[in-house]
């Protein structure tokens, strides 16, 4: 969104903490992290994003506490039509899951790895990390979880797998794999050990990984091909955020004056994968120790470096330019002829269906926690009859508040039970019901989701609908959403202009509005 600068107070706790942070450090759905270093000093992470288009977001922060949302490293998901959410296909769960991001100073040239759907590897690089990315490579096999290490020399390493763990060197230009073979596989006690990091300090080697219960593996060796050990570094830890569960995955980095920290994350759903950030210590057997208290992933710790200040997560939007931010990501790859920026969004209808998990063209934002509140202004006059235009609080079970068009008649009307089967490939159950409608004569309305996305009880959003922009009014019964795993990525918001009878019809999105409250 385009906002000013300003000093995200995210993660304080008032001015006797004041050079403290609050963990997590985005109350928003980052899983799978990779933190690196670019050229100019600064942090940058990147994130899995599934089915979402553009995937592989890309934060930059220069303190690793406070980050902003910059670009992608996937300009579209391009691999296979169902990526499009056309013709009946689906990519739900699929896309880009735990991936590598790299500046590789040599080439001046930034390189993002990552396996989609357990089959090929894909290997993009951009010349600057905003872009533009290009697809350079795709590789018969697939490096799972992979982590990307670029040594002294300039040699390039990717490690990957899961269960048994390989190591690849790549080409010169980073674009081949030149020799692979297997480095370690699960120790006894262990299951499907996944989620692999590269590292290397004073000249020895080390592979971050994890078994998706809450235990941390760091291993070392001198040589890049092993033999390895390993060490817990962490071991089911306790949740910094109240009602989480398991703390798995992430990555290291080192700060300037050689201090490391490990940015991990928790799962919390509906809200997701949040990121969290603890410094560790090296023992004198070489290996990392997590700084924790009585079991306990801290929820605040000292700032790793001086507090810098960048955009904040919440304001307001109004679509300016010709271009979205690169907080929105669409459900699938957009079709670019349905929709236009320009002072607003233009959102043309570009699917018939009953069914909101199948409308293509829908546009998505994170929610912002613990409470999410998101608010839509839509110009509705040129909807055509049979069209369904509004704010979804969109996941594998989703509701939405919005504007649905009938022969001459405009209604403001609350749907709830949609919801998708994630053992038959994530097929649609119910395309949800429409439990409240309210008529409306004017042509511009307001909608608002206000979701508690906090892993405690009681996990509901409520729909509010507005004439003036002030004054909102609750449509139905406030609804509640699961925390399962199975779906992968937290709860969003979803703009969406889907047709049932006949495309032609159009919505004008003239802003929309992210906040956040505890309450």
């Amino acid at each position: 969104m385009r906002l000013s600068k300003v000093v995200l107070t995210l993660g304080l706790v008032g001015s006797a903490l004041a050079e403290q942070f609050t963990n997590p450090v985005i109350y928003e759905d980052f899983a799978d992290n990779d933190i690196s270093r670019g050229p100019d000093g600064s942090y940058y992470l990147s994130a899995s994003s599934f089915h979402y288009s553009p995937g592989a977001p890309i934060l930059k922060s220069d303190d690793l506490v406070n980050w902003e949302f910059i670009g992608h490293s996937v300009p579209s998901l391009s691999w296979a039509s169902k990526y499009n959410l056309s013709d009946g296909e689906n990519a739900y769960n699929k896309g880009i899951w735990a991936s590598t991001l790299r500046y590789r100073a040599s080439t001046g040239l930034w390189y993002w790895i990552g396996c989609i759907e357990f089959s090929k590897t894909h290997i993009y690089t951009a010349p600057a990390v905003t872009g533009p990315w290009t697809l350079r490579s795709t590789l018969n096999r697939c490096y799972y979880d992979c982590g990307l290490l670029i040594d002294d020399d300039d040699t390039m390493y990717v490690v990957s797998g899961r269960n048994n763990i390989t190591m690849a060197q790549l080409s010169a230009d980073g674009l081949q794999e030149v020799k692979r073979q297997p480095i370690f596989s699960s120790p006894t006690g262990f299951t499907n050990i996944e989620g692999n990091r590269l590292y290397k300090r004073n000249g020895v080697y080390y592979v971050l990984d994890d078994q998706s219960s809450g235990r941390t593996l760091i291993w070392k060796s001198d040589n890049v091909w092993g033999p390895y050990t390993y060490k817990l570094l962490v071991d089911k830890v306790k949740s910094p955020v109240p009602g989480g569960y398991s703390i798995d995955q992430g990555s290291l980095v080192e700060t300037d004056s050689g201090d490391w920290y490990f940015m991990s994350f928790v799962w919390a759903y509906p809200s997701g994968r949040m990121p969290i950030l603890a410094p560790i210590t090296w023992g004198d057997d070489g290996f990392p120790i997590l700084t924790s208290v009585n079991g306990y992933w801290n929820v605040s710790y000292d700032y790793p470096l001086p507090k810098i200040s960048t955009s904040s997560w919440l304001g307001v939007d109004t679509f300016e330019g010709t271009q979205l931010a690169p907080a929105w990501e669409w459900n699938h790859n957009p079709d670019p002829t349905k929709y236009s920026v320009q002072d607003g969004l233009t959102l043309n209808t570009a699917t018939v269906t009953y069914d909101l998990f199948k409308a293509r063209n829908t546009l998505t934002h994170r929610m912002h926690g613990p409470v999410a509140v998101g608010t839509l202004k839509l110009n509705v006059s040129k909807m055509m009859d049979g069209d369904r235009a509004g704010l979804a609080a969109f996941r594998d079970e989703s509701a939405w508040i919005g504007v649905a068009r009938n022969g001459d008649n405009f209604n403001i009307v609350f749907a709830d039970g949609l919801a998708q089967d994630s053992s038959a490939n994530w097929a649609t159950i119910s395309t949800g019901t429409i439990v409240a409608s309210v008529p409306i004569s004017q042509r511009v309305a307001w909608f608002r989701v206000t979701a508690q996305i906090t892993p405690s009880s009681p996990r509901e959003a409520t729909f509010e609908y507005s004439t003036d922009g002030v004054h909102f009014t609750q449509l139905g019964d406030p609804v509640g959403f699961n925390n399962s795993w199975s779906y992968f990525m937290g709860l969003r918001f979803g703009i969406f202009n889907y047709a049932t009878k006949q495309l032609g019809g159009s919505v004008k999105v003239l802003s929309f509005e992210s906040e956040s409250t505890s309450t």
